[in-house]
């Protein structure tokens, strides 16, 4: 199945209008533009940690947010997307929480990994560690585990708490494989189309390999998933944050991918207003992919951009979104580093902040973003053109929360009343509605500070004109009857 030819709309349950209702009542409205496509809700799970990536049980739906029956209305209306954390589930979950109190007599020991058991030696030394792709200093947390109550180190790829709130899963096992099966046919039952496999790269751990997508191991593992989600009708989509040569061998093998190299493409080309480095990649890149220029993470830098723009420049954007307020998160494995010190792995902020709340240059981004090949997704505070909010930072280790804010009923009232925001509805409609995108693409030559993109089907055709140097946005289109249109968003 392939999705929608229609922008999509990222965001948590309780981010618009405070529950899965609110959700709701908020695509009722103006809003209904930006889910056309279909609507990514971040998990919705309960969760210990991570807002929701750290999930209890995938049977349930956090009462706060609503219940199934909320979900299961949703997707009257629209194609719904949720993610299973394939590589991690909580600490404080039944199967985890069984498994510290019986340790190997428990039914779910086999699900986590036991370094001791599973590790050469028993133990990972400094070299494995360095061969690693870390995303914290240690890829493990010590537990109590079993009556006894015996320290053990189970392997933790993410958390900044030690010990860890999210556990890694044994994938193998098979107690793994009835975990991914039960939430997989609950998906599909409950109408769900797609489905992200959160943190794909990470779920293979191979003694003397980066521990990072590692292959061919993840391509046959994600197969056997793939047959399962099939026989269902879900869509997987692995979310993978990858040099592109690892992104483009799935995209190779059939799946849809997400095109995390983009945001920073269409970021650098307004800044420094000349389209060489974004002409080339666009020119490149497959056209089964998921586009986006912001998320509730941030804007990808390592290794994403690895072997597509240089250091220096990666780290001169990102050195101009820290003065606007952004804040970093590192690469911790020195062998991943570059050989200059840039270690930056995602940069955290609202992407209209990092265009210094410049209407035009946001709208001009948009634009870029919705006429790329690809199903567009629109995070739900880009959607409202949301500033940094450097206020959150204050009350919240995460420095996430720079781009997480929520918004009540009144609060998207008032967003809606902003002209950039406006503008932004008005072009996701182009987007949805014009004939042209359902054909071929081609990008025109210009001068080093445009960008020209036409899209035509058969006598239906538009064209994106934008002048990098002024931000200047035109769109040359047929409308109903064929007449040339000019539309300046």
């Amino acid at each position: 199945m392939a999705p929608r030819n229609k922008t999509q709309l990222i965001t948590y349950p309780d981010s618009l209008g405070g529950n899965l209702k609110g959700l709701q009542q908020a695509l009722e409205g103006p809003l209904s533009v930006a889910a056309e496509g279909g609507i990514h809700i971040l998990p919705p799970f309960p969760s210990s940690g991570d807002r929701g990536f750290a999930p209890l049980t995938y049977d349930e739906i956090d009462p706060r947010f609503g219940s199934w029956a909320d979900i299961e209305r949703l997707a009257q209306h629209h194609d719904i997307i949720l993610d299973l954390m394939i590589n991690h589930i909580s600490r404080r979950s039944v199967y985890a929480q069984d498994y510290m109190q019986h340790g190997d007599e428990s039914p779910w020991a086999e699900l986590f990994i036991n370094i001791e058991q599973s590790w050469p030696g028993g133990a990972i030394t400094e070299r494995d560690r360095e061969r690693m792709f870390l995303r914290r200093e240690k890829p493990y947390s010590r537990y109590e585990v079993g009556p006894a109550k015996r320290p053990t180190c189970l392997w933790t790829t993410f958390g900044k708490e030690d010990p860890s709130e999210q556990l890694d899963l044994n994938i193998y096992s098979d107690p793994a494989h009835k975990l991914f099966e039960k939430a997989l046919r609950r998906f599909a039952e409950t109408g769900i189309k797609a489905v992200r496999l959160d943190a794909a790269a990470y779920i293979i751990k191979k003694p003397g390999t980066s521990c990072f997508f590692v292959e061919p191991d993840i391509y046959d593992y994600l197969g056997r998933l793939r047959s399962l989600a099939d026989s269902l009708g879900v869509l997987l989509l692995p979310e993978v944050h990858a040099r592109k040569e690892q992104q483009y061998g799935l995209a190779q093998r059939g799946y849809w991918i997400y095109d995390f190299i983009l945001p920073f493409a269409i970021l650098h080309a307004l800044r420094n207003a000349t389209s060489g480095a974004l002409l080339a990649y666009l020119r490149d890149r497959p056209v089964s992919q998921f586009t986006m220029l912001d998320c509730h993470d941030g804007i990808p830098v390592k290794p994403d951009l690895d072997g597509v723009f240089s250091s220096s420049t990666a780290a001169s954007i990102a050195n101009d979104c820290v003065r606007l307020g952004a804040n970093l998160s590192r690469v911790l494995s020195p062998e991943y580093i570059d050989k200059d010190g840039f270690d930056v792995h995602q940069i955290r902020c609202s992407y209209y902040s990092a265009l210094d709340c410049d209407d035009d240059a946001y709208i001009a981004a948009r634009a870029i973003q919705f006429f790329v090949p690809g199903i567009p997704q629109v995070y739900y505070a880009g959607l409202l053109a949301e500033r940094n909010r450097t206020e959150n930072l204050a009350s919240a280790a995460d420095g996430r929360t720079i781009n997480r804010v929520d918004y009540t009923a009144e609060d998207i009232e008032q967003a809606l009343q902003r002209p950039v925001v406006q503008r932004l509805l008005m072009l996701i409609q182009f987007r949805n509605t014009h004939n042209a995108f359902t054909g071929n693409c081609d990008f025109l030559d210009d001068e080093p500070d445009a960008v020209w993109i036409r899209w035509s089907a058969g006598s239906d055709y538009c064209e994106l004109r934008i002048r990098l140097s002024t931000r200047e946005t035109l769109i040359i289109h047929s409308d109903d009857h064929g007449n040339k249109t000019l539309y300046a968003p």
